[in-house]
């Protein structure tokens, strides 16, 4: 019991000793804690003020119902031109002929390329276009487009373009696709993707039939700022608080003519232009993508194409 009783009082005084060391290891992390706060606190006292940079207002505007966006398609949306993936899913329908294929496959093997709309070779597949559906109903060009979209569409749309489209859907806007294709491939894409509607050319129909003429002209260039400056007025818009996007120097009216514009994937002109303006600029073309602009598809036209665009620069190497 004697040992016990002396072992006893060397427990009880370790253990106060603990409990000190705890309390006073708490107190002078309490007291280097403050020091260190009251010396932050005359540093930054001492150093000369930065002025703030402003923040980037946020956009699109949540509830903001006089502004909508208004995107371009070919290139800006989808890869490529939604016209001669079209004209793809019309061949294989058999609505025309081989020779006319080629045709087709030249003209996209060119706009991968060259990565910019030309405006005679456009003009010249709305041509062809015009001419393969004359007589057909647009009922039944509808029906297919939707299929169309999912064969050779779906797997072109940029996923940073569709993301920016739906931040204006998420602020509760309108969005709207703007392109030189036909109104109803267009309205199938604008709807598979979620989108408020499109404008795009219009080909004359009677009695629910294709005649083989246009209404107008082609939506393209000057046109398109016409259409998006008429909607703005039908739908009760503000323009300065509105957003556009595109990738081509063609669309520069529409841009020019919005708040916000964007050049998405720009040309070399656009691009130029866009910088000069302090316009925002994206690229989703990754290093990866950007090399395949100029591969074309493995399938269908894209054989021919490939086919094309070797024919051509075999030319220019003979001469």
């Amino acid at each position: 019991m004697a040992a016990l009783g002396w072992l006893t009082p060397r427990r009880r005084s370790a253990t106060a000793r603990s409990v000190l060391a705890g309390e006073a290891s708490a107190e002078a992390a309490r007291k280097s804690s403050q020091e260190l706060e009251e010396l932050d606190e005359l540093a930054a006292a001492a150093a000369p003020e930065e002025p703030e940079e402003p923040a980037e207002p946020e956009f699109p505007v949540a509830g903001d119902t006089k502004a909508a966006a208004f995107f371009d398609l070919d290139n800006t949306v989808m890869q490529g031109a939604a016209i001669f993936h079209f004209g793809r899913g019309l061949y294989k329908r058999k609505f025309f002929e081989r020779q006319e294929l080629f045709r087709f496959a030249w003209q996209q093997a060119w706009f991968r390329l060259a990565g910019v709309e030309d405006p005679e070779h456009m003009q010249d597949a709305r041509d062809s276009a015009l001419s393969i559906v004359k007589g057909h109903r647009v009922a039944e060009l509808m029906s297919i487009g939707e299929e169309i979209y999912d064969e050779y569409m779906a797997e072109r749309i940029w996923p940073g373009t569709r993301a920016l489209a739906q931040a204006h859907l998420d602020a509760g806007q309108k969005v709207w696709l703007v392109t030189a294709a036909p109104v109803e491939i267009a309205t199938v894409i604008a709807r598979r993707l979620g989108l408020t509607g499109a404008l795009g050319t219009v080909a004359e129909s009677i009695g629910g039939v294709y005649t083989g003429k246009l209404v107008g002209e082609p939506l393209h260039g000057p046109a398109k700022a016409e259409a998006v400056r008429a909607l703005s007025a039908a739908e009760g818009l503000d323009l300065a608080r509105c957003a556009a996007y595109s990738d081509s120097h063609n669309d520069i009216p529409m841009l020019s003519l919005v708040g916000h514009p964007y050049a998405i994937n720009p040309d070399a002109k656009l691009r130029k232009h866009a910088r000069e303006r302090d316009w925002r600029l994206r690229d989703y073309r990754t290093g990866r993508k950007a090399a395949k602009v100029g591969i074309p598809a493995a399938a269908g036209v894209g054989a021919l194409a490939g086919g094309a665009a070797a024919a051509i620069a075999l030319h220019r190497r003979r001469h």
